[in-house]
């Protein structure tokens, strides 16, 4: 019987062939292990010299994210009066306390959206503890540190509503903001820019997904940066209840 080492002791064609294909694998290793140790301490190289961008940009994803909550918490306690019993308005009638107004983007066209509705997710503030239903409103209101973006505020109060002013007393959801834009769906899944219950044009119908897209700044030192392109941040909330167009 000859071995795979052959007559006199020395490894054959196939033993040879087998060992070239051991190196080769090894070699392979060896060169994949290196481009995972590169990546590594690369990326230890990125977080020990850029520790401020990685503060900031951590800072902005936590921010983004309790203001999506807090605004999908407002939405999925939405309030709104039922096709049975809304009338649509007159010339002498008093606006739906209910309506759902907004807008995606403005007549300027800036990308500020300003969103108007009632929820039952009221945050009473100071000594005032009562419950209810409230109007929310989400708006941006310029900062008073130049080149620092918008700040995002969110109006809220018990009925009856008075109307409405900005408030630097309003709670605060996100600062350094560049874009904020809301994006209206009816139920025919079409989208809309712009939105307002208590208009013909609208049937008088409320949408039935809003999608909300915000932008953050990623600037040095809250220094608004032409080039920046910002930190994109974007979430949609079905809503828990909804009402039919009227023909």
């Amino acid at each position: 019987m000859i071995s795979e080492y052959g007559h006199h002791g020395f490894p054959t064609q196939k033993h040879l062939n087998s060992s070239a294909f051991t190196l080769l694998e090894i070699m392979i290793a060896i060169f994949i292990f290196a481009i995972i140790v590169t990546t590594i301490f690369g990326s230890f190289n990125y977080l020990y010299s850029n520790p401020e961008s990685l503060k900031r940009d951590l800072k902005n994803y936590t921010m983004a994210k309790n203001c999506f909550n807090r605004m999908i918490a407002d939405l999925e306690s939405l309030k709104i009066a039922p096709a049975m019993f809304y009338k649509p308005p007159d010339m002498d009638s008093d606006p739906d306390p209910y309506r759902v107004q907004g807008d995606g983007y403005p007549a300027n066209e800036s990308g500020l959206g300003r969103l108007r509705f009632a929820s039952m997710a009221h945050l009473p503030l100071g000594e005032d503890k009562r419950e209810g239903v409230a109007e929310i409103i989400y708006y941006l209101q310029e900062s008073d540190e130049e080149g620092a973006g918008y700040l995002l505020r969110r109006a809220d109060q018990l009925h009856p509503y008075e109307p409405f002013e900005e408030k630097s007393s309003d709670p605060l959801l996100c600062e350094g903001v560049k874009v904020l834009t809301f994006t209206y769906i009816d139920d025919e899944e079409e989208e809309h820019e712009n939105w307002d219950s208590e208009e013909d044009s609208y049937k008088y119908a409320t949408p039935r997904i809003i999608r909300i897209q915000l932008i953050l700044q990623t600037g040095t030192n809250n220094t608004e940066d032409e080039d920046d392109n910002g930190l994109l941040f974007e979430t949609q909330v079905k809503l828990p209840i909804w009402r039919e167009g009227k023909e």
